[in-house]
């Protein structure tokens, strides 16, 4: 439990933009001003990562975040280093940080209640390289519509500009990737998530019930021969294959978990998405994780989180 001098020793970092002005909208500054913690926001000249930073070097002794999921990460990344809990409230699009942990993304000032009488956890981090992901790191299709001028503004024009050549079977990760069944050439999607997604059940498809696995999570969607007429169809159906049973050997889609999984070719970079925000990467790309890497502070209510039989399953 944090008492009343441990609160005023907490800072917030929020991006104001993130999920159309969350923080706005939910008066989420107030609700944490009246708890005791301060608020600070990035802008153009101080990102989340400097403000964190700042925030520990003038005694902070927990870290929050509210934004989205690039937000969170560059947050996380520092409270990971520093060794500080971090309190995530979910002000973002998508949240998917936050919806793992069973937060309540209907209502993000719930988040807060942490500060009053929060649970702390240690969960993992995905690394690559000196960068830190909370979700997952994606190559193809994805990362390619990040790069698209304006995605923030019009996400589902920016897919339509990528999506027709990987359709064709035209465009594709320019990259190899090892996996326990030998290596995939030029595969049209690599996805490798902080812990494995659940896939076994559609109610719960890609959810991940445990952030404490230790392992990555990665799934591979290979080039077919002759192009799917839907991409998207084509990797339900290989998914569902794989949670049959199917061997992964000449099938459409590879998915497996590891401590570690590494993608190298000819090219020197290739573009990528990381939580969400685009970057681009050299080869090889080495990616692995940080098991209970990050001390979480945690409200004991949490609607969020998965029934016990679904986790089970």
């Amino acid at each position: 439990m944090t008492d009343a001098r441990t609160r005023a020793q907490v800072v917030i970092v929020t991006n104001p933009r993130s999920g159309g002005g969350k923080t706005a909208r939910y008066g989420l500054v107030q609700q944490a001003e009246d708890m005791g913690a301060q608020v600070w926001m990035t802008s153009a000249e101080r990102d989340a990562a400097s403000l964190a930073r700042n925030a520990v070097e003038e005694g902070a002794q927990v870290l929050g975040v509210a934004g989205g999921d690039g937000t969170v990460s560059a947050v996380a990344a520092v409270a990971a280093d520093e060794g500080l809990p971090l309190v995530v409230v979910p002000a973002g699009t998508r949240n998917h940080f936050a919806r793992d942990l069973g937060l309540d993304l209907r209502d993000p000032g719930r988040a807060l209640d942490a500060l009053v009488d929060g649970e702390r956890t240690q969960v993992d981090l995905g690394v690559l390289g000196s960068r830190v992901f909370v979700n997952n790191v994606s190559f193809g299709m994805y990362a390619d519509a990040l790069l698209e001028p304006g995605y923030r503004e019009d996400k589902p024009r920016a897919f339509a500009t990528v999506a027709p050549d990987y359709l064709k079977g035209k465009q594709w990760v320019e990259a190899r990737v090892d996996t326990p069944w030998g290596t995939v050439e030029y595969p049209q999607v690599v996805l490798v998530s902080n812990n494995p997604y659940h896939l076994a059940t559609p109610r719960w498809l890609g959810r991940r019930f445990s952030l404490t696995t230790g392992q990555l999570g990665a799934v591979v969607l290979k080039r077919p021969a002759q192009a799917p007429p839907d991409l998207l169809r084509h990797l339900r159906g290989q998914l569902r294959q794989h949670k049959r049973g199917a061997g992964p050997p000449g099938e459409g889609a590879v998915v497996w978990s590891a401590p570690g999984i590494t993608l190298h070719g000819e090219v020197r970079h290739l573009d990528a998405g990381i939580d969400g925000e685009a970057v681009r990467l050299p080869l090889p790309v080495l990616c692995g994780i940080r098991p209970h890497a990050l001390r979480v502070l945690l409200p004991k209510d949490r609607p969020g989180l998965p029934p016990e039989r679904a986790a089970r399953h």
